[in-house]
């Protein structure tokens, strides 16, 4: 009988909120090559000298905000995910949870892989759209571990999702719950990107004066931006949600140097146009992380409100939800 497995790989998560563990997080997160793509003396001075020296102490008082009884929500809705999912796949396949940074490893994920000695492998980073350095990154690592192993089984490399049926249904579905029409502006808001980043995706075509604002271009498949904009339409289609009562924006920069128009900005912009009550959706992240429970619902909620605002309410994400669960099953299939 062929041995299957399918490895769920999210981002990561400091191990505790403390200085010491977030610090660990944080150095081998930020090391990456493929998330601050320097050369590599520039990239361990910029980090591991400036960065989190300076930010370790700040990036911990935001993960004990993100913090809950059950820990932190990126690794108990992974883990809710997995059991879940086996359930629903039954003895097809072996499902295994993983973080591409800290615990539970990708590394020892891959080690027991190989320990039990599977036919076919299927990887699923859980990102919905490409970028070089979160969906790239994962498969960097797995092709780099995988080989030396003396068998290398039959392999699925899963890019990108963005578009397919489940998960675009999956996502609408969960906006709904929320009542859109009550709003006066939804907003879409997704995790930025450097531009130098994104223009790598397409060094042809400069994505400055890139159409894909518009429509979908051939040259951006596996263009974040362009990707970006796409989950956009497929969903606002799926909502019936005329042009005028959606924008899309993009969070979490580290300069000015990122995705424009950022989504701090374009919240407070939208109460000097009359919208005061805004619905916000992230469809980059299909689990609840610290970009959506503290960026979003907490900082920017706080910065909408005492700037004029009535209501600033964040759309949860898909965490473990059961159709969430059924929608995988469908991208794997």
């Amino acid at each position: 009988m062929t041995k299957k497995a399918i490895l769920l790989v999210n981002l990561g998560t400091p191990h505790k909120p403390t200085v010491r563990h977030v610090g660990n997080y944080l150095f081998q997160f930020l090391n990456d090559s493929r998330v601050i793509d320097i050369p590599w003396l520039f990239r361990k001075l910029l980090v591991n000298l400036i960065i989190i020296p300076f930010r370790v102490t700040k990036s911990t008082k935001l993960y004990q905000l993100l913090w809950s009884d059950e820990g932190s929500p990126l690794l108990f809705h992974l883990v809710s995910l997995v059991a879940k999912l086996q359930l629903k796949v039954a003895d097809k396949y072996t499902i295994i949870g993983a973080m591409r940074y800290g615990q539970p490893s990708l590394k020892d994920a891959l080690q027991r892989l190989k320990n039990e000695s599977f036919d076919e492998i299927i990887i699923l980073p859980l990102y919905p759209q490409y970028a070089s350095s979160t969906t790239g990154s994962v498969h960097e690592f797995v092709l780099t571990e995988m080989r030396n192993w003396e068998k290398i089984p039959n392999l699925k490399l899963i890019s990108q999702f963005y578009s397919h049926p489940a998960f675009v249904q999956a996502f609408a579905n969960q906006i709904k719950t929320y009542n859109p029409e009550s709003y006066d502006m939804i907003v879409f808001s997704y995790h930025g990107l450097p531009i130098s980043q994104v223009q790598k995706s397409h060094p042809e075509v400069d994505c400055t004066k890139c159409n894909c604002e518009s429509y979908l271009p051939t040259h951006g498949s596996y263009c974040y931006k362009a990707t970006c904009y796409e989950t956009t339409r497929l969903l606002v289609e799926k909502l019936n949600i005329p042009a005028e009562k959606y924008v899309i924006s993009f969070q979490s920069r580290l300069s000015n140097k990122w995705l424009t128009p950022f989504t701090d900005k374009l919240l407070l912009e939208q109460i000097s146009v009359g919208n005061k009550k805004l619905l916000v959706v992230a469809p980059a992240f299909v689990t609840d992380c610290l970009e959506t429970v503290v960026e979003i619902d907490n900082t920017f909620q706080q910065e909408f409100l005492q700037a004029g605002g009535e209501r600033l309410t964040m759309v949860e994400s898909l965490n473990d939800k059961n159709e969430w669960v059924d929608a995988i099953v469908d991208i794997l299939s």
